[in-house]
């Protein structure tokens, strides 16, 4: 395997699970569910673990204290595209690359992101995401694949012809990225949407632009992919995990 590292967003509120807590200290059955993201990023073998922490950072530093991680600090909050980059200064040095997680995502299994991995490096791509299939994509961005399997373009709901709508396959927002192409591309990520942000995704079509492959991979399940918003996601996220004995 070549190298590999992981960062993990971890900046969030969490203003829909009604609380003032950062949203990756909430208990998933009775432990902080940004140690199962933890715990994933361990079992790869990542060399470097980088924690980006914004929302009252204290609490996540100090949950996360004794597990091997450094810490990087969005404030304030400005996009996932954002949170990465404040991770530049950890990764100044190393070559090699980077698996993107999110503290909220806290289901992904070892085999899917190993999968993932692999195919990133067998085809010395510069991106790889994960996706996966819904029976209902109603809302999502749409994964367009090449006759290669390699990535043409993601395409949004609202962009999306008659054809496209019809594609079940959507991006869950978890990457592989090669590092030096990964922080380049970051400094021309432009914030000209609604919310003023930085969105991650936004790299995607500028490597395409450039000739670099992008390639995608499928999540066994899209239950492993949730992201967790509501306290109604967590329960559904206990069931999910209890049941996988």
């Amino acid at each position: 395997m070549s190298k590999l590292a992981t960062a993990i967003m971890a900046a969030g509120k969490g203003t829909r699970m009604k609380s003032d807590l950062p949203k990756v200290l909430h208990k998933l059955n009775g432990r902080a569910m940004i140690h199962y993201v933890i715990d994933l990023a361990e079992k790869i073998n990542s060399q470097k673990i980088v924690l980006i922490v914004g929302h009252k950072k204290e609490l996540v530093e100090d949950e996360c204290k004794e597990r091997p991680v450094e810490f990087a600090v969005q404030s304030p909050q400005l996009g996932t595209g954002h949170a990465v980059q404040m991770t530049e200064a950890a990764f100044r040095d190393y070559d090699g690359d980077i698996l993107v997680l999110s503290g909220d995502v806290p289901l992904l299994t070892e085999k899917s992101i190993r999968t993932l991995i692999d195919d990133h490096q067998k085809n010395k791509a510069t991106a790889t995401l994960l996706t996966a299939d819904l029976e209902d994509p109603h809302g999502y961005g749409r994964v367009i694949r090449k006759a290669d399997n390699s990535v043409d373009c993601i395409v949004e709901q609202k962009d999306a012809n008659s054809e496209q709508l019809k594609i079940k396959e959507i991006n869950v927002g978890i990457y592989v990225f090669d590092a030096r192409h990964l922080f380049d591309a970051l400094k021309n990520v432009k914030n000209e949407n609604a919310q003023g942000e930085y969105y991650l995704p936004d790299v995607i079509p500028m490597f395409i632009a450039r000739g670099l492959q992008v390639r995608a991979v499928k999540s066994e399940s899209f239950d492993e992919t949730r992201g967790i918003n509501t306290i109604d996601q967590l329960k559904e996220a206990e069931t999910i995990l209890n049941g996988r004995g």
